[in-house]
């Protein structure tokens, strides 16, 4: 179709699974699967409702008759009455049945729910994924002294696999929260035009604890825990919010790990996968962009700002419900998650492929490290019998020689040199350059890779073993 629009969340982006998820076949065959839910609740609860009719809706129910279903909605402009009758010419046994007692949103908002719940678990194997992939880099690498940064200025150092278990604590806690909602959301059932049920008061003549039995019984056969103990015509919008927050906050993880994937690649410190053929700039061939982690970030904000959607629909509902939440409802919720799946499907393939260049990694810290080691270099000359006020105080003005040289000259870092031609540190140069051994400043770092590894992130891995080992396809 190039004479019309097209989302770039389908052709570019998101992956296939996630596209079925939102598409049209899996949105109305759960509509059939719903109502031939209620149907059996309704018969098992008494109303007379034979197996015959059941069978018939059984038979029908993935076999949907599309070309009737939108004549029909051309006529009475109502998609789920439309439907209604598809589903009826098929099943003329069971066609009096069909949606018997239920509002549009019976079909509507819990089909929203079991997608939303669907994608939610996509999204969950591909965050286990992208950590299980961070969990492989981090451990390689847990040793491997680097320079660390505060407000992007030299800081005492790290290493570069203790840098990549910060990515991962972040998708950790994205983890807890998703896993909260997956735990928490549930059904709306069969509420009616209200949220009064005064519909299956009147089927059922009154009888309250056959109604109570019947969101219990459709939540079961659906696969929920439960539906919402109350509501008006629709399941609350803040549900959606709380969807959307989790994404977002994915979203957020991962735009900060491509902020400091592009930061790496301008040091030349770690790159990303740059195929054989791919080409980094038009006019400029040597370039190698991060165009990955570019894209990570740009569809990130996209996510981040959609959540917005959710809370403002959730808090303009009037009453019971109105019908301004539909539309938008139908965009923010699917590109949220079509979104969020293409930007994991990055994350997981730029962490596949990291290209990481130890030599420079190595150049820049020992460049900087004299002024990291300065604290030690001092307590050795105060053992010696030196002065710690007055050492320090030549650190500082020998420090800022050094840094002066360097920034406004041009120079190499000329630290080691002054202290070891000043007296008050009693030391030679030979004594200084063998305490610039960079494993010696990284602090407990190693060790906490491993305890991170060993104690948080395994035991996760372990038990999501079956759903671990995805390849992420990039398309453009």
């Amino acid at each position: 179709m190039t004479d019309r629009y097209v989302s770039p969340l389908s052709e570019r982006y998101a992956s296939r699974e996630m596209q079925e998820i939102f598409s049209q076949d899996r949105k109305f065959k759960t509509w059939r699967k719903l109502w031939i839910a209620l149907a059996e609740t309704e018969k098992e609860l008494g109303l007379p409702i034979t197996q015959e009719q059941i069978d018939e809706l059984k038979a029908n129910q993935d076999n949907i008759n599309y070309e009737d279903a939108r004549k029909r909605e051309a006529e009475v402009r109502h998609d789920v009455m439309s439907h209604v009758y598809a589903y009826g010419l098929q099943c003329p046994k069971a066609k009096g049945i069909i949606h018997l007692g239920a509002t549009s949103c019976y079909v509507g908002d819990n089909t929203d729910i079991i997608i939303m719940t669907e994608a939610m678990r996509l999204v969950r194997s591909k965050l286990l994924n992208v950590l299980a992939e961070l969990a492989k880099f981090a451990d390689r690498y847990k040793a491997l002294p680097t320079l660390a940064f505060t407000h992007f200025q030299p800081a005492q150092p790290t290493t570069v696999g203790k840098r990549a278990t910060l990515w991962m604590q972040e998708l950790l806690l994205d983890l807890e929260d998703l896993d909260h909602v997956l735990a928490n959301i549930k059904l709306l059932g069969c509420k009616g035009t209200t949220g009064t049920q005064a519909s299956f008061l009147e089927l059922f003549e009154g009888d309250h604890e056959k109604i109570r039995k019947i969101d219990p019984m459709i939540a079961e056969k659906m696969g929920f825990s439960g539906c919402y103990p109350v509501s008006g015509q629709t399941y609350s919008r803040k549900v959606d919010t709380k969807v959307l927050n989790v994404l977002a906050g994915i979203a957020a993880s991962a735009h900060k790990f491509s902020n400091d994937i592009r930061l790496l690649q301008h040091l030349k410190e770690i790159e990303e996968p740059f195929e054989k053929s791919q080409i980094g700039s038009s006019a400029m061939a040597y370039k190698r962009n991060p165009m990955r982690s570019e894209r990570i970030a740009s569809l990130s904000r996209y996510v981040m700002i959609d959540a917005l959607n959710p809370a403002i629909t959730s808090a303009a509902q009037w009453f019971e419900r109105t019908l301004d939440d539909s539309a938008n409802k139908r965009l923010s919720v699917p590109e949220a998650f079509l979104a969020v799946d293409g930007i994991l499907d990055l994350y997981l393939n730029v962490v596949d492929g990291l290209v990481v260049y130890e030599k420079v990694i190595e150049k820049r810290l020992r460049s900087e490290l004299p002024f990291m080691a300065t604290e030690n270099i001092m307590m050795d000359a105060v053992k010696a019998g030196g002065d710690r006020q007055e050492l320090h105080e030549r650190i500082r003005e020998l420090s800022m020689e050094a840094g002066s040289r360097v920034k406004k000259e041009g120079l190499d870092n000329n630290l080691l040199e002054l202290i070891a031609a000043d007296p008050a540190f009693n030391m030679t140069l030979e004594e200084l350059q063998k305490t610039m051994e960079p494993s010696r400043y990284v602090g407990r770092a190693p060790e906490q890779v491993t305890e991170f590894l060993d104690e948080v992130v395994q035991p996760i891995l372990d038990v999501n073993r079956d759903v671990l080992g995805m390849k992420a396809e990039i398309k453009v």
